[in-house]
């Protein structure tokens, strides 16, 4: 009978599809784990495909390339190093499973399928997984190891079958996406599993961007009377031993325990690493953007910056007839914090060749929002010029309080590639610009002091695109809309609930008009880093067409 086992936790970044360079960062980390002696090296969910692999599963060629990169790895294992627990989509038959495979020796030792597949939110693998049975352990070196893949640890059936069967340390690789407070709701399904079997629990979670999902790593392990013995960073990849030894009927390990990020840090790594995994794994060579000397444009360059880099990030000022001397100030105070490049392109010029082409036709009507529109349109023009004509990525700047309402123009301040505030409410936009002034986030390439000027932060929002606009002329204060908002949207609530939580009803059933009027905008909208417990694009899905709110 075994007395000790190591196991490393590799929390690692993989890129969806990439089967060749995922297979040398599963390498690189087995070698490092080698180095300080582990038995069985643990890695994240779909390590090999990358999560989520999506469409790509339903390709034969895909499927292959994963089934010949796991001999190579199993090859790989016949030098008496490290065993490997490994994550790939894998064809039994004529199905394809969500599986582990444990990799020792020279060969695929074992084989579990994934039992519960998420169809919820941000997930839909039983569109293209088969539900695997209820596995059983894993012998390994003399122990037997209970694997739940993600989604089984949320259930109490896969725990309870394992140990029944007598599994002595439960292993649970993961691809679960960062939101807002989710580190506590996983910590609390990891406790109830420990509390109902009195056995350990590993948890290996992943880290990285991969398109509207951000990873934030944050694995850790479970003594088996529910204490947490090891966490290793959030938001950074990781290789970490422990060692666990028999005493008495069970296991121990000790480890040490990374300082966990407060909300406003995580929020800002979530957009970092979420930018910064888009550009790099998409090959842009850096990103464009308009500083208008407001608070979102600010927040937008202080993430592209601290992402990649000020020599990757390209700021222009694009002034009109309403832009105040307040907000060129501010767009240059920003960029000098920043160490970023800043042009400036009037826009001017275009504003008075469109007001004479369209004179003939817009004759006995007066301004209106057509002429303010066409102004974000020329903006969003110019910065699709210099993407075409240089290569950077365009970095839209809309927050999701101006998402949510449809305060935003199609073809203008909506234009981009990645939409890094997509799913920040603007509440959080001053909080976390608040944070940034005072700290800078491990691994950040921006500065360690003030990114902004302080006025950018306590000016009233404006849009500029008439004279002495402010954004609340056309929306309620920010704090009434975003709670307002949070209701509607993560709360799922009708107008009943939302008012009984101390809204107007008035404002309430407008918002809820703006909300619903607006889908068809961000259906147009470019992909941005999930944030919230529901943020817009796959994790909610209204139709355009809705009868429903001419009943509100």
């Amino acid at each position: 009978m075994s007395q000790a086992i190591t196991i490393a936790l590799a929390q690692i970044n993989p890129v969806v599809g990439d089967v060749t360079g995922n297979v040398a960062r599963i390498r690189e980390a087995r070698l490092r784990a080698a180095r300080d002696g582990a038995d069985l090296v643990v890695f994240p969910e779909l390590t090999i495909s990358g999560y989520p692999p999506e469409d790509l599963v339903l390709k034969a060629a895909f499927l292959d390339a994963v089934e010949g990169a796991v001999d190579d790895l199993a090859a790989d294992t016949d030098d008496g190093g490290p065993a490997v627990l490994i994550g790939a989509p894998w064809r039994v038959e004529d199905h394809t499973y969500n599986a582990v495979l444990l990799l020792d020796k020279g060969a695929i030792a074992a084989t579990r399928l994934k039992a519960h597949l998420p169809n919820y939110g941000v997930f839909d693998e039983a569109r293209v997984f088969t539900a695997g049975p209820l596995p059983a352990p894993i012998l390994f070196r003399g122990i037997q190891l209970g694997v739940m893949i993600c989604e089984d640890m949320w259930y109490a059936d896969v725990a309870d079958g394992l140990a029944a069967l007598g599994a002595e340390i439960l292993l649970v690789p993961n691809g679960s996406p960062f939101e807002l407070a989710k580190a506590g709701v996983r910590l609390e399904r990891a406790a109830e599993r420990v509390a109902a079997t009195g056995l350990p629990l590993v948890y290996v979670n992943q880290i990285g961007g991969q398109d509207e999902l951000v990873f934030d790593g944050a694995s850790f392990v479970l003594a088996g009377k529910g204490q947490m013995v090891a966490r290793l960073p959030a938001w950074r990849e990781e290789v970490t031993t422990l060692t666990f030894t028999r005493n008495g009927a069970g296991w121990q390990a000790d480890g040490a325990l990374a300082p966990e990020p407060c909300a406003d840090e995580s929020l800002y790594q979530a957009m970092v690493l979420g930018l910064r995994d888009y550009v790099t794994k998409n090959g842009f060579p850096g990103v464009v953007l308009g500083l208008s000397g407001g608070i979102d444009s600010a927040l937008a360059a202080a993430v592209a910056v601290d992402a990649l880099g000020a020599d990757k990030v390209w700021c222009v000022m694009m002034p009109s007839p309403y832009t105040s001397h307040e907000s060129l100030e501010d767009a240059e105070g920003v960029a000098r914090l920043l160490g970023c490049r800043l042009d400036t392109v009037s826009i001017e010029p275009a504003m008075a060749a469109f007001g004479v082409m369209l004179a003939p036709s817009f004759a006995g009507h007066k301004a209106d929002i057509t002429e303010e529109n066409l102004q974000s349109r020329s903006r969003g023009l110019t910065l699709m010029a210099l993407s075409n004509k240089f290569g950077p990525m365009v970095l839209s700047t809309g927050n999701k309080s101006e998402m949510s309402t449809g305060y935003a123009t199609l073809y203008g301040d909506m234009c981009g590639g990645y939409a890094v505030l997509k799913d920040v409410y603007k509440t959080a936009v001053f909080a976390v610009c608040r944070w940034r002034n005072l700290c800078r986030p491990d691994g950040a390439l921006g500065p360690s002091g003030p990114v902004m000027p302080e006025r950018v932060i306590t000016k009233p929002p404006s849009a500029e695109l008439k004279p002495d606009q402010k954004d609340q002329d056309t929306l309620p204060p920010y704090d009434q809309l975003d709670g307002i908002l949070s209701c509607l949207i993560e709360g799922e609530m009708g107008v009943t609930e939302t008012v009984a939580q101390g809204y107007p009803e008035d404002v309430v059933r407008r918002v809820w008009r703006m909300l619903d009027r607006a889908e068809y905008k961000r259906r147009q909208a470019p992909p941005g880093v999930k944030i919230t417990g529901r943020s817009f694009g796959r994790d909610r899905r209204y139709p355009i067409t809705n009868g429903f709110t001419r009943t509100i």
